[in-house]
């Protein structure tokens, strides 16, 4: 499952484009009819893929600093939008 909550960040935040982002609610709710349950692992691999430079979780809009990230999960409402130096191309991997 965590393949999948990873791609269908990538999918989602590249759909949206580099100015918006996606909600971690929206993610869970495109892979499972029961989609709370996934809330956590969605935030997870966030968490790994914003670590990963990848894409950036928002808190109030604003990217959550590097050493925030490595101090423990975001706590909190967030959002997910493709890194400003990610490429495309490479959420298709």
């Amino acid at each position: 499952m965590d393949a999948r909550i990873t791609a269908e960040i990538l999918r989602q935040a590249a759909q949206a484009g580099p100015e918006k982002s996606v909600s971690p609610t929206e993610i869970a709710r495109a892979l499972a009819p029961e989609w709370r349950p996934l809330l956590t692992d969605v935030r997870r691999a966030a968490q790994r893929l914003a670590a990963e430079e990848r894409i950036d979780i928002l808190r109030k809009g604003k990217p959550v600093p590097p050493e925030q990230l490595k101090a423990g999960p975001v706590k909190g409402v967030i959002r997910l939008r493709l890194h400003a130096r990610s490429n495309p191309a490479e959420t298709e991997a």
